[in-house]
C-alpha cells in the first residue's frame, strides 16, 4: 500500500456503550485518527444503525440494559458474519470473554484499557477483514474465469466476447445470442448463467426447432392431464422447471408466430399458463434466446414479431464465426485433441502435424467450431498413425478441404513468430499439468528444447 494512503480512511466503526461519556470519548479519539464513527447508547439503537448502514467493525460494551453485547453480536452477524465484533468487558470477567469468543466475537478488551489497545485491535480486525475480502474476490475471479474455459480462444474477437459475457452475466434482462450454426451459442448461454446470480438455480435449454408447435407449447408451458389427446399425466413445463434460473430458447428464429406471442406475454407479465388451465402461475426466469437466423429479415417477412425481437435483444451478443478468428484454431485443435484422446484411450493418434494445423487454419469451416471438433474426433478414431498428416484429414472430408481459402491476415493478430511459438509451448505445458516431458511428446520436440528456450527467455 502506498505510504500516502491512510488505511483508516473510509473505515466505519460502530461504538456501542450505554455510558454516554464513554461513547463520546471513544468516538472523538477514533474520529481524530481518521475513522468514520457511528455511535449508539443502547444495544437496540446499535442494531438499528447496523441495519441501515453496516459498519466495518463493531466495538461494543458487553453489559448494557435491555439488549446487551451478545445481542448486538448476534444481530450484526445475522446481517454479515464477516463483520468483526470486539467486546469490551469489565476487568476479571473471564467467563464472559470466553463466551463472547465462542459466539464469534473477533476479540475482547477489558476495562480499563488504553486507547492504543483499542486502535491496535480495530486496525488488526480491519486488516484481516480486507485480506479475507481480497481472497474471496480473487477466488471469485478464478471461478468466473474457469467457467469460461469451455470457450477456447485468445483472439481479439473471443476476448471481446468474454468481456461482453462478464458484463452481461450479473444482469437479469433477456439476452439474444446470435451467430452461425456451430459457433458455440449454447456455451455462451451457459456462461451467462454460471457467472450470474442464478448459478445455483436450474439452467434449462430447449431447441425450438426440435418439436412441432403443439408439443413445443406443452414442453414450454406444461399441460394438465387430459387437456389434449395423449396428455395422460400432468406436466410442469420448462418455464416452471427453470423458475429462479435461466431458460435458453435455442434457435428461437424458427419458432411459430403463435408461440412467439405467448413467449412475449411471459416476458411482459412474468406469468405462464399451463395448457388446459385457466390459472396463471408466476415465474422468475431469465430468458436467453439464440438464433442463427437473420431476424431483421424475418421481421420484414412477417415471420418474427418485432415486439418480441426488441424484448429479447436487450443484451445483444454476437458469437464470431471460426473463419473470423483463425488464430484460435491451433488452440482449439489441441483442446479437442486432448478431449478426444481421453474419450478414445485406445487410439494411436498423438498429435497433428504442423502442415495439417496450418491447413486447418486456412479452411472456411461452414460448420464452425462444431465441425472442427467432429473432424478431430474422426481423426482420433479412424487414423492409424501417431502423427496425422493433411492427406489423412482430406480423405475423411474431401469437401471441406476442397473449399480451402487463404487466411485473411487482416483478422490475425500480428506477433513475432518466436513469441507465438513460446506462448503455444507454454500453453501445452499448462495443459499437460506442468509435465514438460509430456508436453514435449505432444509437441513432437525433445524436452531439452523446452528447457533451452525457457533459459533463453530469462
Amino acid at each position: 500500500m502506498p505510504a500516502d494512503v491512510n488505511p483508516r480512511a473510509g473505515s466505519r466503526i460502530l461504538v456501542v456503550d450505554d455510558h454516554v461519556e464513554m461513547v463520546h470519548l471513544l468516538a472523538d479519539q477514533l474520529g481524530d485518527l481518521g475513522f468514520a464513527v457511528d455511535t449508539a447508547t443502547s444495544g437496540v439503537e446499535a442494531m438499528r444503525i447496523a441495519g441501515s448502514r453496516l459498519p466495518d467493525v463493531v466495538l461494543t460494551d458487553l453489559r448494557m440494559e435491555g439488549a446487551d453485547g451478545f445481542d448486538v453480536l448476534a444481530a450484526v452477524h445475522a446481517m454479515d458474519p464477516q463483520v468483526p465484533v470486539i467486546i469490551i468487558t469489565a476487568f476479571g470477567a473471564v467467563d464472559s470473554a470466553v463466551e463472547a469468543m465462542k459466539r464469534g466475537a473477533y476479540d475482547f478488551l477489558t476495562k480499563p484499557f488504553r486507547l492504543e489497545e483499542i486502535v491496535f485491535c480495530v486496525e488488526r480486525a480491519l486488516s484481516e477483514r480486507r485480506l479475507r475480502d481480497e481472497n474471496r474476490a480473487l477466488k471469485k475471479i478464478a471461478f468466473d474465469r474457469s467457467r469460461l474455459d469451455a470457450i477456447v480462444g485468445r483472439s481479439a474477437a473471443i476476448q471481446r466476447l468474454f468481456d461482453v459475457i462478464e458484463r452481461a452475466a450479473p444482469a437479469q434482462a433477456p439476452a439474444l445470442v446470435r451467430g452461425e450454426s456451430g459457433t458455440g451459442k449454447e456455451l455462451v448461454a451457459r456462461a451467462l448463467h454460471v457467472l450470474g446470480s442464478r448459478r445455483e438455480r436450474p439452467f434449462v435449454a430447449v431447441n425450438c426447432t426440435a418439436l412441432p408447435e403443439p408439443l413445443l407449447e406443452s414442453e414450454l408451458f406444461g399441460h394438465l392431464k387430459g387437456s389434449f389427446t395423449g396428455a395422460t399425466q400432468h406436466r410442469r413445463g420448462l418455464f416452471i422447471e427453470a423458475d429462479g434460473g435461466t431458460l435458453l430458447l435455442d434457435e428461437i428464429g424458427d419458432m411459430a408466430p403463435t408461440l412467439q406471442s405467448k413467449i412475449l406475454r411471459v416476458i411482459e407479465d412474468g406469468e405462464v399458463r399451463t395448457v388446459g388451465s385457466d390459472v396463471a402461475k408466476k415465474v422468475d426466469v431469465r430468458i436467453v434466446a439464440s438464433t442463427n437466423q437473420p431476424l431483421e429479415e424475418r421481421i420484414r417477412d412477417g415471420r418474427f414479431r418485432a415486439d418480441l425481437f426488441y424484448r429479447l435483444n436487450v443484451i445483444p451478443i454476437h458469437v464470431p464465426a471460426l473463419r473470423d478468428r483463425p488464430d484460435d484454431i491451433p488452440l482449439l485443435i489441441e483442446h479437442f485433441l486432448e478431449k478426444a484422446r481421453e474419450r478414445n484411450a485406445w487410439s494411436v493418434v498423438k498429435r497433428l502435424s504442423p502442415p495439417l494445423i496450418s491447413t486447418l487454419s486456412s479452411l472456411e469451416w461452414p460448420g464452425n467450431v462444431r465441425q472442427l471438433e467432429n473432424l478431430i474426433e474422426q481423426l482420433v478414431i479412424l487414423c492409424a498413425n501417431e502423427v496425422v498428416e493433411p492427406e489423412d484429414a482430406a480423405r475423411l472430408d474431401p469437401e471441406l478441404f476442397a473449399k480451402r481459402s487463404p487466411v485473411d491476415l487482416a483478422k490475425v493478430e500480428l506477433v513475432p513468430l518466436r513469441q507465438l511459438e513460446d506462448e503455444y509451448i507454454a500453453w501445452v505445458i499448462e495443459k499437460c499439468g506442468g509435465n514438460k516431458k509430456k508436453a514435449a511428446e505432444v509437441l513432437g520436440i525433445d524436452p531439452s528444447t523446452i528447457h533451452r528456450r525457457e533459459r533463453s527467455t530469462k
